[in-house]
């Protein structure tokens, strides 16, 4: 049975993330020591006793889950996890898939996410941008709701996430004319999420443009296990197209949905998410019933992936 390893993004964070592994394992506790070296301030403080609101600010997030993720993966590993066929993460996560993929050096990878999650904040000014999920129409129809909504303002279909969940990014008016179109087309429901900017929507160009020039001054190897770029929806096989996709996603739609039907149609037939949280298990069981969906986050969760032994390649 042919594995891969899912990463999560923003949104799965939670106040004492990676405290369980930090404490029983040595591999776990390096992981958040040299994040805190990277970074020049603890980040495992704020991991593990917050406070939320610092914890939830774009800048610290971002560093802050992939450094839990790569600290549960390092426990798996220790553990005699299953070698990954492919490796995909969602928006943030994706660099955790890199990093995971000796693309990226930890310690380069947890320095550039807090850059981007600062230029993605500075990109737009607070208040005047945010995003949505839309439930219950596919993604053509809200690409459609956009299209038409984009008359009043700015505002995209940017996390293609599953059959009947798409998230839309853009300005107030945009979001406003959005949410009347969507209504209108038969959504169920449209939900603001508590995000500080439209992430992923064009207004994202110039947080990519700075990301860019960071991107060239850090080593980025060709992956050593196949990952998934979010953009393309397709794999990324050398350093120079890692830097382009990385690039490229700031402000362009995450295709999860194609991702990972892209992923099942290769043989993946059973997917692990390391990290916090579990929000990709749930959008991957949406996506297709004929795949199982597994979690690394703490120590009961890893026992039950390492209970399948035998089962898993």
């Amino acid at each position: 049975m042919s594995t891969a390893y899912v990463f999560p993004g923003q949104g799965s964070q939670y106040v004492g993330m990676g405290k369980e592994f930090f404490r029983s394992f040595p591999e776990a506790a390096q992981v958040f020591k040299k994040a805190d070296e990277a970074l020049g301030f603890s980040l495992t403080g704020l991991c593990f006793e917050g406070p939320v609101e610092e914890l939830n600010k774009t800048a610290n997030t971002q560093p802050a889950i992939l450094t839990a993720s790569i600290a549960c993966l390092e426990v798996f590993r220790r553990s005699g996890a299953p070698v990954p066929s492919a490796l995909a993460g969602h928006s943030l996560g994706e660099y955790t898939a890199l990093v995971a993929a000796g693309s990226i050096s930890f310690e380069d990878a947890v320095r550039l996410v807090r850059k981007r999650g600062q230029y993605m904040q500075e990109a737009v000014p607070l208040g005047t941008g945010g995003m949505a999920a839309v439930m219950g129409l596919s993604g053509a129809e809200a690409v459609e709701v956009c299209r038409r909504a984009s008359g009043m303002g700015v505002v995209e279909a940017v996390n293609l996430n599953c059959p009947g969940q798409v998230v839309v990014a853009g300005d107030t008016a945009g979001l406003k004319a959005a949410e009347a179109l969507a209504k209108e087309a038969g959504a169920r429901r449209f939900i603001p999420l508590s995000v500080s900017a439209p992430f992923h929507s064009r207004l994202m160009a110039p947080a990519g443009e700075k990301l860019a020039g960071d991107l060239e001054s850090i080593a980025v190897a060709n992956p050593k296990v196949s990952v998934i770029a979010n953009v393309s929806a397709d794999f990324v096989s050398t350093g120079p197209e890692v830097k382009d996709s990385l690039v490229r996603q700031v402000y362009n739609p995450v295709r999860w949905e194609e991702s990972i039907r892209r992923l099942i149609s290769d043989g993946i037939s059973m997917f692990i998410e390391i990290g916090p949280g579990k929000v990709l298990s749930g959008l991957i069981k949406k996506i297709s019933r004929e795949v199982q969906v597994y979690n690394v986050e703490d120590q009961a969760s890893l026992e039950k992936v390492l209970a399948l032994k035998g089962e898993v390649s």
